[in-house]
């Protein structure tokens, strides 16, 4: 019985700190207050140089994307959630997920922006380019 509690009580400290390393309240960045309704969420080192791809789904993003999830997927106060953090990282969230939101929207489930609706007029192209953008982003800002 004390073996039983004790890998009950293992399990649930192992789950509460999942949770919290996971959680969206906790940014990678150091900010000073709270930002602003439409301001970023994060802070951000872009990379050097795009390829090619991530050129073509920058455009994408900045024309359907960014006026929730802020420039450079940096999120926007009041609107959507930054892509460039760790909840999106492709261990926890996919390329099939990008592909997904787009098609079919997303139920709120990390964020309290509320629900994200289908994006029309992208091309699997389009979705395959904007992924590519914001997982450069990503790895330049340390997020593999």
């Amino acid at each position: 019985m004390k073996r039983y509690i004790l890998s009950a009580a293992v399990v649930a400290a192992l789950a509460a700190g999942g949770w919290l390393a996971m959680r969206p309240d906790t940014l990678d960045t150091a900010e000073a207050a709270t930002p602003a309704q439409g301001d970023p969420l994060v802070s951000i080192s872009l990379p050097g140089a795009l390829s090619a791809q991530a050129q073509m789904g920058k455009r994408a993003f900045d024309a359907t994307c960014a006026t929730c999830h802020g420039a450079n997927a940096t999120g926007k106060m009041g609107f959507g959630p930054p892509l460039v953090h760790k909840i999106y990282e492709p261990s926890h969230h996919g390329d099939m997920a990008f592909f997904a939101a787009v098609q079919a929207g997303v139920r709120a489930h990390h964020w309290t922006f509320g629900n994200m609706p289908p994006q029309e007029g992208l091309t699997r192209s389009d979705v395959a380019n904007i992924v590519a953008y914001v997982r450069e982003l990503q790895r330049a800002n340390g997020i593999n």
